[in-house]
């Protein structure tokens, strides 16, 4: 007597009808359990770029493609994963990416305000680093200010890089984010980059900013094989051309930490960030909002209890203005 489909166990063998007859498949997935775990460092057309065993004499570049059974989920630089397959590195190898280990944190934009679909910069870093010209091209705070919400958003701790200090003074700059109290360090053309190698040393740093201020500059003087082609900033329109195509992680000389450089760009959606991602960063004002504030308060509205927290002198004016600044970047169109 033929079994009803409800009577078959679990584990039992389906049988999937198709063109070119049956093939038996189960619904367990294999476990791995022996793959080779590997950092992705770069992406190019479906192509991930891993390194296996790195800091160890068998240190080795693998070339992969993500397997089938990852579905829908994305594989981005930063990631840690799981390899199978060849992972020799030889030449036209190719090994396959079964898993995506936990995030411990993911660098996320939409494409505008309204776009419901964020995505994924960078996964993994602990450092946003900002970097923005004082001049040619000039700065743009509200980029800034959004790239410092889409920071905190991830749980990442952010520093303001000033680049061509040699064209402009980067005190009101300096003074406009001083209430933040996020670091920041002042670069010149051919200048000494030492305090800008002490806040990178042993940590994942990923650079964001627009086009024409000087990122691939820095990564190539950072790391000097790196070989990042550098552009120029039109005359006409002030703005720079995408000359990083794609995202790419590199180790700093001696092992002491890795940098991300990420293609310039020229707005950052903030679609994804809720409030509450941004005010959590400011831990002064997040006890503040949660004894005084009503619910769903956006901190910007008339009965915002900050404004009481402030006058009692548990924060500064000068600290809700910044804040209350950044929740309205989310709002702005850049």
């Amino acid at each position: 007597m033929a079994r009803r489909t409800s009577d078959y166990d679990e584990d039992d063998v389906r049988v999937r009808p198709g063109r070119r007859g049956s093939r038996p498949r189960t619904r367990r997935r294999p476990a791995h359990e022996d793959a080779s775990p590997g950092f992705v460092a770069a992406v190019d057309r479906g192509r991930y770029r891993c390194l296996v065993d790195p800091g160890t004499g068998d240190e080795r570049d693998v070339t992969a493609m993500r397997a089938r059974e990852l579905g829908r989920k994305g594989v981005v630089v930063g990631d840690r994963v799981a390899l199978v397959g060849d992972v020799s590195g030889a030449p036209d190898t190719l090994a396959r990416i079964v898993r995506v280990e936990p995030r411990t944190s993911s660098l996320r934009r939409t494409a505008d305000d309204t776009d419901p679909f964020e995505r994924i910069v960078v996964a993994n870093a602990d450092q946003l680093v900002i970097v923005t010209a004082l001049a040619d091209p000039e700065p743009r705070p509200r980029m800034i200010d959004r790239q410092l919400v889409a920071g905190y958003d991830a749980g990442m701790d952010p520093l303001l890089c000033l680049t061509k200090a040699d064209l402009a003074d980067a005190g009101g700059l300096i003074a406009e984010y001083a209430p933040l109290g996020v670091p920041y360090v002042v670069t010149r053309r051919g200048g000494d980059l030492d305090d800008l190698r002490g806040h990178l040393a042993g940590r994942v740093s990923v650079l964001v900013g627009h086009s024409g201020v000087g990122k691939s500059t820095l990564v190539n003087a950072l790391v000097p094989d790196a070989e990042r082609a550098v552009s120029h900033v039109n005359a006409v329109t002030g703005r720079g051309r995408h000359t990083s195509s794609s995202a790419i992680a590199l180790r700093l000389p001696g092992g002491d930490g890795w940098i991300i450089d990420t293609p310039g760009v020229r707005s950052f959606g903030l679609a994804h960030v809720g409030p509450e991602n941004v005010i959590n960063a400011f831990e002064d004002l997040a006890e503040g909002a949660a004894e005084r504030c009503p619910p769903h308060c956006d901190h910007r509205q008339e009965n915002c209890g900050l404004d009481a927290w402030v006058a009692e002198g548990h924060a500064s004016q000068a600290r809700l203005d910044s804040l209350r600044r950044l929740l309205k970047a989310r709002e702005d169109p850049e």
